[in-house]
């Protein structure tokens, strides 16, 4: 599979000269893992203000699969009958939701996915998300002093956080001080998921000096976690430089949350929107997969950090 990485004024400049396309966009559907995380609203916004764009009386549906495969295929078989142009997914599972795809690119639907990676799309637009899990866990290691006992909590076994985990793996194994104490305990992506499995590591082990969480709401959890058991000191990392991470990391009542690997959700769905409009008319993309990049986001540089593009002005 080829893959690109653009620098961010690149796909600005992208995005501003946008051509006219011929063929119009005159529905699209959307599947995302659950429209009850800010990340998947902000992507499901970034959708629906790029789709106006190519046609202001574009009919959009998004729905929510709650990490559900069976769901997912099932919203994928409803834009089959609705005969949508386009479909935005973002994959439940890279392999699993293949026939899915083949059987609306068979109705003359592109499939183009977003955030994960899945077989057989016509394209994908994601964060790196290797980089972003490796950004996040070398914040740890600098802070520990390459020493330390560290929990990596992970999520759903879609491709964002499989890579993400293998990024913060890849900074980790590299310093013998760290001692991995867990890395396999599904925090469900969400701030409840999150709460729930750190409830277990803080009643386990007595000595935890830093989790990496795979997404900012899972770290919100955890860090609500630590405050309920009284625990204090352990460095709190994540991805997704969130509205409500960037909260935290100015709030002085939860210190522990530290830092967070960016990622721009609403953008990240324009530049898919855009990719799918342009092979709705032929027009294939420079790579089919593209990878934006991720700035780690801490407490010290949190001033400058500019946020979400769907919270500033278009």
């Amino acid at each position: 599979m080829k893959t690109i990485s653009f620098a961010g004024a690149a796909i600005v400049l992208a995005l501003g000269s946008a051509p006219c396309f011929a063929k119009e966009l005159k529905s699209i559907g959307i599947s995302l893992g659950s429209l009850g995380n800010p990340f998947f609203v902000a992507l499901s916004k970034g959708a629906e203000f790029e789709a106006k764009k190519s046609n202001p009386n574009v009919k959009i549906t998004t729905v929510g699969f709650e990490y559900d495969l069976g769901k997912q295929v099932t919203q994928i078989d409803n834009f089959i009958a609705a005969g949508v142009d386009l479909i935005l997914l973002n994959p439940g599972d890279p392999k699993a939701v293949g026939p899915a795809i083949k059987k609306a690119q068979a109705a003359g639907i592109i499939v183009v996915a977003v955030d994960t990676a899945a077989e057989g799309a016509d394209a994908t637009v994601t964060t790196n998300n290797v980089q972003a899990g490796e950004i996040s866990c070398q914040y740890i290691v600098d802070k520990l002093g390459g020493k330390g006992d560290v929990i990596i909590e992970n999520g759903p076994q879609v491709s964002a956080v499989i890579d993400r985990v293998v990024g913060c793996k890849n900074v980790l194994g590299k310093s013998p001080g760290i001692k991995v104490l867990s890395s396999d305990q599904d925090g469900k992506g969400s701030r409840e998921g999150g709460l729930t499995v750190a409830q277990g590591y803080l009643t386990r082990f007595a000595k935890i000096d830093a989790i990496f969480a795979i997404n900012d709401p899972q770290a919100i959890g955890t860090d609500l976690a630590a405050r309920q058991q009284n625990r204090s000191g352990i460095v709190i990392t994540a991805v997704d430089g969130a509205p409500d991470i960037e909260a935290a990391l100015k709030d002085p009542g939860s210190p522990q949350i530290q830092a967070s690997s960016s990622q721009d959700p609403f953008f990240m769905a324009r530049r898919a929107v855009q990719i799918g409009v342009g092979l709705l008319n032929g027009q294939k993309p420079a790579s089919t997969v593209e990878l934006l990049p991720s700035k780690l986001v801490t407490r010290d540089n949190i001033a400058e950090y500019k946020g979400w593009t769907s919270n500033r002005s278009q």
